[in-house]
């Protein structure tokens, strides 16, 4: 198989590695004879990463060249590797002492989740040590494989949906139109499973979303979930929804959609997708988010500073951790704090 490499001479992509649909269509341009379009991401990374395309099928790939130490590491993670309908994941010898590990798109249904796919695996092992490249790979495959069986056929549950829908609004509302669109989209840090929702060098910001009428208690996830630590200011936000089907109100897609209308940044927009699916959210089900309907009720912010009631890390005694609790809403008023203020701490994230 012959490799042809699209675009030779022009400036590999460099920085954030950002995989767009114009990509995609600019390696899959016919060619005269079989074989494969490659481009390589993060140059400036010791590992040899491409994106590929074969020709005449056009499949997509994305490939990880890397010593025969490194397949060593590997192969008992590929024993035991699940299989997932429409992705495959394989690794094969070039020669004695290089391989190759491709991970393919083998269903058109999962197109979309594909890229941010590729991209996410891509950032994960672009500055992996060299013998454990290939296992890096595999194991965030694997993280993918886990959160689509985790989300299913049925979709995000109840409670997941209403947290996107929350973190939607802020994306939406406090951070697009206030930074430029690249920093207001790596801001939203949740589904990577960062402490707080949306980090800033200026704040964080944790969002709760809930669709009680009058909540009482605010259910916090661990004592790091509240914890300031290396954050210059924390915030956190309440978004009250009125919730039900039908009606005026905006459905999960709905918000998606605004959102991604805003971003005419490439790799804003390539962010955003990736952050979509990291939080379960995959293009090839979005038949089942067009309801529930969401009206925003109220929001609430609060500052998170001296003397507000949470539980953190240094809190804790030995061999204590992982802990979750509620705190009591009325002893938060004067805690509260106004948009104007977070925003101008936003603003100067761009300063």
């Amino acid at each position: 198989m012959v490799d042809r490499r699209p675009g030779n001479g022009r400036r590999p992509l460099r920085g954030r590695a950002v995989i767009d649909e114009n990509l995609w269509r600019e390696l899959e341009a016919p060619q005269p004879d079989r074989g494969r379009s490659t481009r390589r991401l993060f140059p400036e990374s010791p590992h040899d990463i491409h994106l590929g395309v074969t020709h005449p099928g056009r499949r997509r790939m994305l490939l990880l060249r890397a010593g025969a130490r490194a397949a060593d590491l590997v192969r008992p993670l590929l024993n035991d590797l699940p299989q997932t309908h429409g992705l495959h994941l394989s690794c094969s010898s070039l020669s004695a002492r290089d391989f190759e590990l491709q991970v393919s798109l083998t269903a058109d249904a999962l197109r979309e989740v594909f890229t941010p796919l590729a991209e996410d695996i891509a950032r994960t092992v672009k500055d992996a040590p060299g013998d454990t490249v290939l296992e890096a790979a595999v194991r965030r495959f694997l993280h993918w494989q886990q959160l689509m069986r985790a989300v299913g056929v049925d979709g995000l549950g109840k409670e997941a949906r209403r947290g996107l829908y929350g973190e939607l609004y802020f994306l939406r509302e406090h951070l697009l139109g206030v930074l430029p669109q690249v920093t207001a989209a790596e801001a939203w840090t949740g589904p990577e499973g960062t402490n707080q929702d949306f980090q800033l060098p200026t704040c964080a910001v944790e969002v709760k979303t809930t669709v009680t009428k009058n909540p009482v208690t605010l259910r916090i996830a661990s004592e790091r979930q509240l914890d300031d630590t290396g954050a210059s200011r924390l915030f956190l936000l309440l978004v009250s929804l009125d919730e039900r089907r039908g009606g005026s109100g905006e459905s999960l897609n709905t918000a998606v959609d605004r959102v991604r209308s805003l971003l005419d940044s490439p790799a804003a927009a390539a962010r955003f997708d990736t952050q979509l699916a990291r939080s379960g959210y995959f293009p090839h089900q979005r038949e089942l988010y067009d309801e529930p309907r969401y009206t925003l009720r109220r929001v609430d912010l609060w500052d998170v500073n001296s003397g507000f009631p949470r539980l953190v890390e240094a809190d804790l005694p030995d061999g204590v951790g992982s802990c979750s609790y509620e705190i009591s809403i009325s002893a938060l008023e004067r805690h509260r704090a106004t948009a104007e203020e977070v925003t101008e701490l936003i603003r100067g994230t761009d300063g």
